[in-house]
């Protein structure tokens, strides 16, 4: 099961990086709809967050059994981050070299430690294995966003 999920995540990174370095440093710096929201920078940096964030989790759970921890503010890490002064090719990189990071992380971790409970924030317990199906499903519905911005 962890090596399927680790697939799951090099094959969602495979195919949306070829897209997100078609995207000119121009485009990555607008806002989607009318003005509101994050940039296409933001919006990656929130998921260089959100793999930071989630690294810590994986991990913490498959080694210690459970995990308990508080929510992060992704509002307030974007800010702080700075994405809207990065490049655009340097967020790319890396958003893709933590996630890939993470894949490698995902496939060692044993399968009998994929029902570890986690709770993050005041959410409802669940496994470490729907937490990382959980953190896939995020990651590719932003970044379908980010792709077909225009």
């Amino acid at each position: 099961m962890a090596l399927h999920l680790s697939q799951r995540l090099k094959t969602a990174i495979a195919e949306i990086e070829p897209r997100l370095r078609n995207i000119a440093e121009h485009e990555a710096d607008l806002r989607p709809g009318e003005g509101a929201g994050w940039n296409r920078k933001q919006e990656l940096g929130h998921l260089i967050d959100s793999a930071t964030n989630n690294r810590v989790r994986f991990l913490f759970a498959a080694l210690n059994g459970s995990y308990t921890a508080p929510t992060y503010d992704g509002n307030g890490w974007v800010a702080l981050g700075g994405y809207s002064d990065a490049s655009w090719a340097d967020l790319v990189e890396l958003w893709m070299l933590l996630n890939m990071a993470l894949a490698r992380a995902i496939e060692r971790i044993p399968n009998e430690s994929l029902s570890a409970q986690c709770t993050i924030g005041q959410n409802e317990p669940v496994t470490l294995a729907y937490l990382i199906e959980d953190y896939i499903r995020h990651m590719s519905l932003h970044l379908e966003r980010i792709a077909a911005q225009t």
